[in-house]
């Protein structure tokens, strides 16, 4: 483990436990804001100005997610285990976790949504980007990942999304032209 790693991992897990609002803060960024945020989500997909690009919406975040949170982040698990700091450093967590700690598959999930959400509302895309670091570092915070953790889970959630969209794009663009007119339309 490098010294960068612990040290930021020691400076932000030492705020944790000298104050109980601080700490009741932290527990529910890192494990209850993450329901909002999918709620929101799906706010945003619904508000999509027509039924085909809520259903692409949705599907290229569907697609982006699994393969960011359901695949990359399992088969590195499956091939590398890294204990997680309350388990390397002996000491009790906020919140329950177990398994490998690298990458975080919390930040694999979100930064995917984020990257996803940016490419149809910049502005929208930006706060998930935001919000997934706060996650990432309240998970840091609560005691169940390394910086190195978050940073590799942003990394492969970000990927993953820009992969989905550019086999996707040409298939996004054509969301923008209208429909075409069917035999019973003409009539």
């Amino acid at each position: 483990m490098n010294s960068f790693n612990l040290s930021f991992f020691n400076f932000l897990h030492g705020l944790s436990g000298r104050n109980s609002f601080v700490d009741a803060a932290g527990i529910f960024t890192a494990k209850y804001i993450p329901y909002v945020i999918f709620i929101a989500f799906l706010w945003l997909v619904i508000s999509q100005p027509d039924l085909r690009r809520r259903i692409f919406f949705f599907s290229e975040a569907v697609i982006a997610v699994i393969l960011s949170r359901g695949l990359i982040t399992e088969i590195v698990r499956f091939f590398y285990y890294s204990p997680r700091p309350f388990e390397a450093l002996n000491f009790q967590s906020l919140i329950p976790e177990s398994g490998s700690s690298i990458p975080s598959g919390h930040a694999a999930f979100f930064f995917a949504l984020a990257m996803t959400i940016f490419f149809y509302n910049r502005r929208w895309g930006i706060w998930y980007f935001v919000i997934s670091l706060l996650i990432g570092l309240a998970r840091i915070f609560a005691g169940v990942h390394w910086p190195s953790d978050i940073i590799a889970g942003a990394v492969v959630g970000i990927l993953s999304g820009l992969f989905v969209h550019s086999l996707l794009k040409n298939y996004f663009e054509k969301l923008k032209e209208p429909l075409p007119a069917t035999a019973n339309n003409e009539l």
